[in-house]
């Protein structure tokens, strides 16, 4: 139906980005990048169509082009949330901790319900030693969303490796609690859900 719809109305970019979505919900990766590159081409300044051939990049491995997708996405609108936490995310997992945090602190100020960017933040501060920094983000993640197992279990790997095994016993019991209770919290793709 996605298809038939974009060649219905192929100069509706919601239409590429129902596409592109649908195919993630159907875990077809490689469609939904097929579309997304469709999307990034037809619609060069849309922050929304770069930010999703950057994700789709990212998850084929091509961080490197990914990149260069999120940093258009970012000039295009500054105000969406979703290409700065990316871009940050990225260079935590290539461990340059404090060249992302501005990324994510900006991806928290445009969204500060966002609970991936905040645990990020918080890992790039715990790769960092800096453990008020990381504690004060993950308490921030708890209070906004009680329920996401993942701030726990990243307090109890700092409460470990500062020294206090009770209390890294108590939230590591917590988050694999929160992980039985809610086991599709750590399978969103994005993080904010198509609409």
């Amino acid at each position: 139906m996605a298809r038939r719809s974009l060649q219905a109305k192929p100069d509706d970019a919601n239409l590429y980005f129902l596409a592109i979505h649908a195919f993630q919900n159907a875990r077809d990766f490689k469609s939904g990048q097929q579309v997304a590159r469709q999307a990034a081409d037809r619609f060069p300044d849309s922050a929304r169509a770069n930010f999703e051939y950057a994700f789709h990049l990212q998850l084929a491995g091509d961080t490197t082009q990914s990149r260069i997708y999120l940093e258009r996405a970012m000039a295009k609108d500054p105000r969406y949330e979703e290409p700065f936490f990316l871009y940050g995310d990225l260079l935590v997992a290539d461990g340059r901790d404090e060249e992302a945090i501005p990324y994510l602190r900006q991806a928290i100020e445009n969204r500060t319900d966002y609970i991936a960017a905040r645990v990020s933040l918080a890992k790039a501060y715990m790769h960092q030693e800096k453990w008020k920094e990381s504690i004060g983000e993950l308490e921030q993640a708890i209070r906004l969303d009680p329920k996401h197992p993942e701030p726990h279990l990243l307090l109890s790997r700092i409460y470990y490796r500062t020294g206090d095994e009770q209390q890294a016993s108590n939230e590591k019991e917590t988050s694999l609690r929160l992980r039985r209770e809610n086991p599709a919290t750590l399978e969103a793709l994005q993080g904010r859900p198509f609409k």
